[in-house]
């Protein structure tokens, strides 16, 4: 050790010894107060601490030679005694005794005990409503001791009481202690604080008390509200229609509303509020609506909730009933019963009846259920009989859904059966005779046989086949006929079952007029020429026409072919009258003309060039003509014939 260093330490333990012999025998406790206050629980450490003395001796005791229940630490000068924790054991007179050789001195101090460790406690005897009487109790749990405890009620800035528990208590114990106070709230009082203090003075002189206190808001109501939903907690609405939903409040008079679903899906409806309704209208109900809803009320600080189920359906109309055509008896019709729009599908029934049978049902359980308007349908076949006309066919379609209320749960729809039996025996009566002379008048009736009674429809047939209606009445009048009338005429008997048809052949007949008799190339030829004698009659019908030639015994008739005689290599004695006679029926008519023949200058067989195109020219001619009559006799009704011979028609 440097000599500089030994030199200051031996001059300061000279020092310290002679502080230490210089300085008293003394004895102190932390904390350096006669008495301290400990709160049960807590942990308490009391120091005694001696000076003037290099190894005192320590012990501790309480005044009443009481049990400790503490721990001792000495350490040097100083000894602690730690009691941890708290309790009432420990509230004592605690001495500290220090010995230095032969001297020996005490220190004391008191340790005294409290319990303050709990905020107060607010408790109402119900919710404050406006104008009932509620009980507000201020509870101060644990606390010793009690007879220094003071609490106050305050409602606001306000106190309403102060209650002190100045008798002191038989026993070192823990306690609960509370105050009471009955009011009627006011409107004033909404939002009021509610404050419980509680004062613990536990100290004799003017040092401040310990203070603990609890505020609550005062939540007031006008009285308790209600909330009612409707139309109930469950309604069936029908897809399509309108639906109100209300939500209605009583004993609040300033409600707010609020509309949700169960699942929180969008609402698709419009909210209204009225006074202290709310309501929500689904307008029209489609199947986003089918949920759980809930209507929220707050009044004040009280909320309640009412909930209603909105399920769907849709039955909107009655049956529909089609046949696959008219009902005629004997043939088979398909009718068929359509219930539209429904839902759910698969609970429909639907039956079948004619008259009090039943002549089919169907139910559609098996389907696949679907959100979705569906058109569902029976369908039968059968065949009607005169016997069923007056019966009535009934659709019955049923949605017998028992867990929803809602009506119909039954339509029907009715058609009563009209058989008809279609046109049958079709006759036609010509009065006096389908063939008539012209002017004449004739009467031609229709009748036909059916149900209902067929409709008459007379029509005549024109020349492409074709039907051209003329009248509507059973009996179709010609007053004065004329030639033109002729022709087919057709009666229909008509009703829903079907047609029936019968025809006339109508012929009206005139005596013959415009005959025609001609001689080709001329009236008069010369020996060896070709002549052609023809007779044309414009009658339709066509008359019977003959030819003549005059003879010294009369008239002989010729072989003509349809009214031309051809003579070929003309005689002398081809020359003379020729006759033509047309007739029928009614009256005839005669023409006549003069052929001329002239003889050659030699006897020879005489053929030219000139002849050779005569010749040719004439066969043409003549085939010219024959087509010409072919026609014309076809369009006047056939060409010639007999109706001298002709049978009448008969219908």
């Amino acid at each position: 050790m440097p000599k500089k260093m030994f030199v200051i330490f031996g001059v300061s333990n000279i020092l310290w010894m002679v502080f230490a012999v210089s300085q008293a025998f003394k004895v102190g406790i932390f904390p350096d107060e006669s008495k301290i206050f400990a709160q049960i629980g807590d942990s308490v450490s009391l120091t005694c601490s001696a000076t003037g003395c290099g190894s005192p001796t320590f012990s501790w005791r309480t005044q009443m030679d009481s049990p400790l229940n503490g721990k001792v630490r000495n350490e040097g000068t100083t000894s602690t005694l730690i009691m941890d924790p708290v309790s009432f054991e420990d509230e004592h007179q605690y001495l500290c005794t220090a010995i230095c050789k032969d001297k020996k001195l005490e220190k004391a101090i008191r340790v005294e005990i409290y319990s303050f460790s709990k905020d107060p406690e607010i408790h109402l005897s119900s919710p404050p409503e406006v104008g009932k009487p509620v009980t507000v109790t201020c509870s101060v749990p644990d606390v010793y001791p009690f007879e220094r405890l003071e609490i106050e009620l305050l409602k606001g800035n306000r106190s309403m009481k102060v209650q002190e528990f100045l008798e002191p208590s038989e026993k070192k114990a823990q306690e609960t202690k509370s105050l009471e106070v009955t009011f009627s709230p006011t409107d004033e009082d909404i939002g009021t604080a509610l404050v419980c203090q509680a004062t613990l003075r536990i100290y004799d002189d003017d040092s401040p008390p310990k203070v603990r206190k609890t505020t609550k808001e005062l939540e007031v109501y006008k009285k308790m509200f209600t909330v009612e939903i409707s139309p109930g907690p469950q309604i069936a609405a029908q897809v399509g229609d309108s639906v109100v939903l209300t939500c209605d409040v009583r004993d609040c008079e300033s409600p707010s509303f609020s509309w949700r679903t169960q699942i929180d899906s969008p609402l698709n409806g419009k909210v209204r509020r009225e006074g202290s309704k709310s309501t929500l209208t689904l307008s029209p109900v489609s199947f986003e609506n089918e949920h759980f809803y809930l209507c929220t009320v707050i009044c004040g600080q009280k909320k309640l909730e009412k909930g209603i189920q909105v399920e769907l359906y849709s039955f909107p109309s009655d049956p529909e009933i089609e046949m696959s055509g008219p009902l005629v008896s004997g043939n088979p019709v398909t009718v068929s019963c359509r219930v539209p729009n429904v839902y759910p599908s698969d609970r429909l029934e639907i039956e079948l009846f004619k008259g009090e049978s039943i002549m089919m049902n169907k139910t559609f359980l098996e389907d696949v259920s679907k959100k979705a308007l569906e058109t569902k349908s029976l369908e039968m076949t059968f065949i009607p009989t005169i016997e069923d006309t007056g019966n009535v066919l009934v659709c019955l379609a049923q949605l017998p859904i028992d867990e929803m209320e809602f009506e119909p749960k039954q339509r029907q729809s009715t058609q009563i059966l009209y058989v008809n039996v279609a046109p049958r025996d079709t006759t036609i009566l010509v009065s006096p005779s389908s063939i008539l002379e012209e002017g004449s008048s004739v009467n031609m009736t229709c009748s036909s046989n059916g149900l209902p009674a067929p409709q008459i429809l007379w029509s005549r047939q024109l020349s492409n086949g074709d039907l051209q209606p003329i009248s509507e009445n059973a009996t179709l009048s010609f007053m004065s006929t004329k030639m033109e009338d002729s022709g087919i005429y057709v009666c229909e008997g008509i009703n829903q079952g079907g047609i029936s048809r019968k025809e006339v052949n109508l012929i009206i007949q005139v005596a013959p007029k415009d005959i025609q008799l001609t001689a080709f190339p001329s009236e008069s030829v010369k020996e060896g020429d070709t002549v052609i004698i023809s007779c044309i009659c414009g009658n339709v019908p066509p008359t019977l026409i003959i030819l003549k030639k005059k003879a010294e015994t009369g008239y002989t008739v010729l072989k003509s072919t349809g009214g031309a005689y051809t003579i070929h290599r003309a005689q002398l004695e081809d020359a003379g009258v020729y006759q033509c006679e047309s007739k029928n029926e009614v009256g005839s008519q005669l023409r006549s003309l003069t052929l001329d023949v002239k003889g050659r200058e030699s006897n020879k067989d005489y053929f030219s060039p000139e002849f050779l195109v005569l010749y040719c020219a004439s066969a043409l001619i003549l085939t010219a003509i024959g087509i010409i009559i072919y026609f014309a006799r076809k369009a006047n009704m056939t060409g010639s014939y007999s109706l001298v011979e002709a049978q009448r028609t008969k219908v």
